[in-house]
Order: structure tokens, then sequence, then C-alpha cells
């Protein structure tokens, strides 16, 4: 009944958001706890883009839909799950939008609300789960469950079990409110997000139709180490530059290799062919908030060696660095940077590593909350890096074989910021090739824009992509293949730039005598 009215064009019936018309969904392998579901009516939500990842900005306004969460259980295993459902009354487009988390967050958090804001303005049926973690950016209330061990259950459930429990519950409450499955199901996320949509595809390739997943936090056991990376070099050798010598350094590599592609931008638009030697300026003076101060060569030491990131004890290279032009400092937009540092009034500064890195080598490799990582040396390091590798492979999500998802028709489309300063792009390509060595046509099916300036997700000089999402299901529904998505973004004096981003391998290339501000003058080569 509830699909007729659709189709008639009177929408989903109020009265159907209730417990008495919408069944428990069934799950293999799980209990349902409870199923409530509250109307929600006249919502509105204005969504900024740096939000709404892979999408643009949204004004949502007056949506009527039934908000139904689902909370169950995995018999054994001591968790309690909640899965959240928006479904519009009367403008669903007959389509699913599942949106991902960030950080140690599953999601249904306030990130994931604002994604999801923007899909039921669009007419999604959308969906987001919290893998029973809850929403503490800290993992230290479900890390462990005793000293010493792992909640590898709870683990387990934000690498990988709770996200096909999220689709599999989601098709369900479609099915049962609207009287017939989505038509298609899109899963869309950055960061930890990208993450989920990659694991989605390698390991449960009929849950989604279309994938968003930009700058996946993928090879997690390695990444999360090499973050630490600088932090533990600067407690070695005692040397804990200042953020403005930091943030000189960054502009002295981008003012060297800026012009490379031909336009002076401010953006270095292919930061892997960048030669700049850190050294060089050593000793030249700059301005750091009114005080002269001069790059030393500790400083030069600890930003090359972050952009080169983490070898062994022997010299062997563990894990690719961010760029040069990445913000090494945190001073950016952003606020995050791995090479932070506190300072204080008497001109003596200490490390400041992120939250996410100190958690997961304390609760997860060392297993001991009060880990004292500021006394690790090198030896320490590789030896904490081997062991995050080892014992979490399944929250790699590096797994290069998708040919099942692809088999199906499935599609996965995302970018990455070439200044990601967290999560290095040179990983994720290196991901990309090897999923290329096992699908050499890989480039029908998956495809990941490269994005020069950009930071983490979003922010950046280089601006950030708003088309993704609109573009992987032009490329699903209608086999319209993106071979560039548009990009625009405002010099530091004012100037717009419209622009193109390419998939990779390709580059951006600028033809050397158009308008530098004209996406006509730039073609993928």
């Amino acid at each position: 009944m509830a699909i007729l009215q659709h189709i008639l064009g009177g929408g989903v019936s109020p009265t159907h958001c209730s417990t008495s018309f919408i069944p428990n969904p069934f799950l293999f392998g799980a209990e349902i706890l409870n199923l409530s579901a509250n109307l929600i009516t006249n919502y509105s939500q204005e969504v900024p883009a740096q939000f709404n990842f892979n999408h643009g900005s949204s004004n949502v306004s007056n949506i009527d839909f039934c908000n139904i969460t689902v909370s169950y259980t995995h018999p054994g295993q001591n968790d309690t799950i909640n899965v959240e459902a928006w479904l519009p009354l009367n403008n669903y487009n007959g389509r699913m939008q599942a949106v991902g988390g960030g950080g140690y967050i599953a999601g249904r958090w306030l990130l994931s609300h604002y994604q999801m804001s923007a899909a039921i303005g669009e007419g999604y049926a959308t969906i987001t789960t919290d893998a029973g973690l809850g929403t503490e950016t800290n993992p230290s209330n479900w890390g462990q469950i005793s000293p010493g061990n792992v909640n590898l259950y709870l683990l387990q459930n934000l690498g990988s079990v709770s996200l096909n429990d999220q689709a599999v519950i989601g098709k369900s409450l479609i099915n049962s409110f609207y009287g017939e499955p989505p038509k298609y199901s899109y899963f869309s996320g950055c960061s930890q997000g990208g993450r989920q949509g990659l694991i989605l595809a390698q390991r449960y390739p009929d849950a989604y139709d279309g994938i968003a997943a930009s700058a996946p936090a993928i090879n997690w056991g390695e990444v999360l180490m090499a973050m630490y990376w600088p932090q533990m070099l600067m407690n070695v050798h005692k040397v804990y530059p200042h953020g403005c010598e930091l943030d000189e350094l960054t502009a002295a590599g981008i003012r060297h290799c800026d012009g490379d592609d031909g336009v002076v931008d401010g953006i270095i638009a292919d930061p892997g062919s960048c030669q700049f030697d850190p050294f060089s300026v050593v000793g030249q003076s700059f301005n750091c908030s009114g005080t002269a101060m001069e790059i030393s060569k500790g400083a030069a030491f600890i930003a090359n060696a972050t952009w080169s990131g983490p070898w062994s004890t022997k010299g062997k290279s563990l894990y690719p660095g961010p760029h040069i032009g990445s913000d090494l400092s945190g001073n950016g937009p952003m606020g995050q940077g791995l090479v932070e540092t506190v300072c204080f009034n008497n001109g003596t500064c200490v490390g400041k590593p992120h939250e996410l890195v100190t958690s997961w080598i304390s609760l997860f490799v060392a297993k001991d909350p009060e880990y004292d990582l500021t006394s690790i040396t090198h030896e320490d390091f590789y030896r904490l890096f081997r062991l995050s590798v080892q014992e979490y492979r399944h929250m790699g999500t590096n797994e290069p074989d998708m040919t099942e998802f692809f088999e199906r028709g499935g599609k996965i489309l995302g970018y990455h910021g070439l200044s990601d300063q967290m999560l290095p792009s040179r990983g994720g390509m290196r991901y990309y090739d090897d999923v290329t060595q096992i699908s050499p046509d890989v480039h029908d099916y998956y495809r990941v824009f490269e994005v020069p300036g950009m930071s983490h997700c979003w922010e950046g000089e280089g601006g950030q992509p708003l088309t993704v999402f609109d573009a992987l299901r032009d490329w699903v529904e209608n086999g319209t293949v993106p071979d560039t998505l548009p990009i625009s973004f405002k010099e530091k004096d004012g100037t717009r730039n419209d622009r193109i981003i390419c998939p990779y391998p390709k580059r951006v290339t600028y033809d050397g005598k158009g308008s530098s501000t004209s996406a006509e003058s730039f073609s993928c080569l």
C-alpha cells in the first residue's frame, strides 16, 4: 500500500512510521533488541560542503521523514549496535545512501547527520551505524576488555562486520516501509568512511551498487604508525620546531615547485616530481609573529624525514609520507598536522601527537593505556610498526582483489588530496596500483581523482570536489564514465580558478597558452 501511494504521488502515510507497521529486520547471526520509529516533520538543515564529502553544500528545507533506529547484538560478543535510518515520506527517489564515519567513529555522529540531512533533501533513504562504539573520538572506553586484552569484537565491528549489517538492515527497513527494496544502493564516505567503502567492496560485494570512497584510511596498521614517525624523531633528537618554522619550510617548498606545471598559483600540481631540498634554505630568516627567526637544520631534518616517510632501522622504507606542500604544523584550516608542537613563553617546545595515533599505539599495539610514547627509540618504533601490521591485517583494507564486486557491475569513485597531511595520497595510489595488477581493466570500475593542493577530505588551496557522488550515480545507472571532474578555488588575491581534476594515473596538464583560470586550458594526460 505504501509503495502504491508513492507511485501515485501521495507519498507514504505518516501512520506507517510506527513499530506496528515496521517489522524487525532479519539479520543472520544477530539478535534484534529494539526497533523505534519516530516521525520528524518540517525538518530543515544547512549543510556546508566541507561536512558533506563527495557532495556539495545543501539547503534542506521542510522534509518529513521517519527516523527508525534498530538496536541489535551479536550473541556472545557483548555488543550493542545501533543502525539509524531516515526514510523520507514525500520525496523518496527509490535509492538508498549509506554514510560513513571518521577516526574511531563508525558513524551516527554529527558529520553523519549533516550528510544524512543532505541525502534526504535529495530524496534518498539514508542510513548510518555506530558499530556499537558510540561517538567518542578516543577509543579508551571500548578498546580493551581487560588490561592487556584488546576488544577484538568491537574492533571487528568497526573494521567490517557492522558495515554489512548496516546494508542488510537498511534494505530491510526500506522494503518494509516503501513496499519494495531500493532500486540502487550507494555508500559515501571519506577517511574512515573511505576505508569503510573499500572494505565493503572487498568483503561484501553485493552490499552496494556504487561506492564513493575518498581519502581512505587503508593500510590501517601501517598508516597509523607512520603518522607517529615525526613525533618519534623529534623526541629522539630533542628537536621540536616552531609551527611557523615548519610553515616557512612548507612555503619554501611550494615556491620552489609551484611553477613546474606552467602556472604560478600557490599549488604544486605534481608534488611527486617536486625536487625541493629543505636543507637549501637552512639559515634563511623569516618573520614568526613579529619575531625574526632563522630556519634551523633540525627543522629541515624533521620536515625532510616527514616527507620521506618512516624507514626501518636498516633504512628500508616502511610507508610513504605526505607530499611537500602538506600542512606539517597543524596551523592550516583543518588544524591538524603530523609535526604539531606546543611552544611556551620561554621558547621551548614539545611534540603534540595526534590522539588518533597515540590511542592506537598504546591501546591496540602496546596494549598498555599508560605506555610512554615519548621515550620510544627508533628500534622500538620499528618493532611496534611490525606488530601493528602483523596483528591487525584484518583492519588493513588493502586486499587488491575486488573482482566479484566489479563483475556485479559495481563502481567505486573517490578523490584524494595531494596535500593530504594525515593519510598520504601515495599510500592510496599504491593500493590502486595493486588493484591494477589483479584487474588490468580496473579503470572501467574504479577511479580515484587526485586533487592538487587539497588537504585531508576537505580544505586546502586547491578546492574540494563537489560532484563525486553525482558522477558515481551517473556511472552506475547510465554508464556515463567520469573522465574528468570539475573543481573551483580562489587564490589568496581572490582570483577564481575553474579547473578539472583527473583520474589516477593521469595528471591535470596546462596547455601553456590559455587562461589558467579556465578549465578549458587543462586536460588529463
